[in-house]
C-alpha cells in the first residue's frame, strides 16, 4: 500500500482516518473483502438483501467514504455497494493496472462474481464515472443503468488548472486549501473549510487534504471513449456535469453524449464545478425509474 504514498507513516495516517469515518457510516454497513485479480477489494454493502444493487464507484484520490451524504436515502431501497477503486487512498489493493487495457472491466467482473451481483446500476464520480461506462461498454449485460457525475474520458482534459494549482499544493495547508478551491470549484468553498450541507461534510473535506499531503496520485492522460464506443451505451444514462469545472470540458461532454446517446439525460449546471452539489435525490428517482 506504501507504494502509492510518499511515506509510509502517510499511508498509516490515511487509513486510521478513513477507518474513523466507516465507523460513522450513517446506516447499517457489512464490510466484505472480496478476492480479485487485482488483489483484495474493499466493499461496504448497506441496504436490505435482494433490493436492486447500485454499485458506487469514486474517483481519483478519493474513497468511499465520499458516499457518506447519500447513502442513507439509496439504502432505504436499494442494495448499495460502495466499492474502494483499487490503486486509490481506500482499503483496496494498490494496483494500478494501465486504465484502457480492459484489466478494470475483469477487475469489476471478479467484485460482482464475489458479491453474487449479476446486474447492477453504477453511479460513478469523475474517474469512477470512466470506469463505469468502461464496464457498461465492455460488459453490458451486467449494467442496468448508468449514472454519471463529471465523468472522464468523455470530455476533453484539462491541464493547464492543474499546473496553475501545483505550485499551490507546496505552501502547506492553506496552500492545499485554495488549489482544491481551484481545481473543485464553488461547492468545496464551504466543503475544504467547515463542510458542506451533506453529513460529514467538514471531516471529508479535511480527509482530502490529508490524503492530498500523502497520496501519489495516478499521472497521465485518462483515455478517452471514441464515439462508436459512446454509440454502445444502451443503457439509460444520467449525466450531470458542472460548467465551471476545471479539470474536464464538460460543455464537450455534453456535446459528445448528445451526439453519440440521444436517449441520455444530460445535465449541466452553470456554476457548479468538478466538485458537484449534494445531488442525492436526484440520483435516486433517476435510479428507482427501471424498478417503479
Amino acid at each position: 500500500m506504501s507504494g502509492i504514498y510518499s511515506s509510509p507513516e502517510g499511508a498509516r495516517a490515511v487509513e486510521r482516518r478513513y477507518r474513523e469515518l466507516l465507523g460513522r457510516w450513517p446506516v447499517p454497513g457489512e464490510h466484505v473483502r472480496v478476492p480479485t485479480g487485482q488483489g483484495e477489494t474493499f466493499v461496504l454493502a448497506s441496504g436490505p438483501d435482494g433490493a436492486p444493487a447500485v454499485v458506487l464507484l469514486h474517483g481519483s484520490g478519493a474513497t468511499s467514504a465520499m458516499w457518506m451524504g447519500d447513502v442513507a436515502a439509496w439504502a432505504r431501497r436499494l442494495r448499495v455497494y460502495a466499492v474502494d477503486v483499487i490503486g486509490e487512498p481506500g482499503l483496496s489493493a494498490p494496483s494500478r493496472p494501465p486504465l484502457g487495457s480492459g484489466a478494470y472491466a475483469a477487475w469489476l467482473d471478479d467484485v460482482l462474481d464475489a458479491l453474487g451481483v449479476e446486474r447492477a446500476s453504477m453511479v460513478g464520480v469523475s474517474l469512477g464515472g470512466w470506469l463505469a461506462v468502461d464496464y457498461a461498454t465492455c460488459r453490458a449485460g451486467r449494467v442496468e443503468r448508468l449514472a454519471l457525475l463529471c465523468p472522464s474520458g468523455i470530455g476533453r482534459q484539462r491541464w493547464l488548472p492543474l499546473l496553475g494549482a501545483l505550485p499551490l499544493m507546496l505552501l502547506g495547508e492553506r496552500g492545499l486549501r485554495r488549489a482544491m478551491r481551484r481545481l473543485l470549484g464553488p461547492a468545496a468553498e464551504g466543503w475544504a473549510a467547515n463542510g458542506s450541507a451533506a453529513e460529514g461534510g467538514g471531516d471529508l473535506g479535511a480527509f482530502s487534504l490529508l490524503i492530498q499531503k500523502s497520496f501519489r496520485p495516478r499521472r497521465g492522460k485518462v483515455p478517452v471513449f471514441g464515439d462508436e464506443a459512446l454509440r454502445g451505451l444502451a443503457v439509460p444514462v444520467l449525466a450531470i456535469v458542472g460548467g465551471r469545472d476545471a479539470l474536464l470540458d464538460s460543455h464537450d461532454t455534453r456535446r459528445r453524449l448528445q451526439r453519440n446517446v440521444p436517449h441520455a439525460e444530460v445535465r449541466l449546471l452553470p456554476d457548479a464545478g468538478h466538485l458537484l452539489p449534494a445531488l442525492t435525490r436526484e440520483i435516486m428517482d433517476f435510479l428507482e425509474t427501471a424498478h417503479a
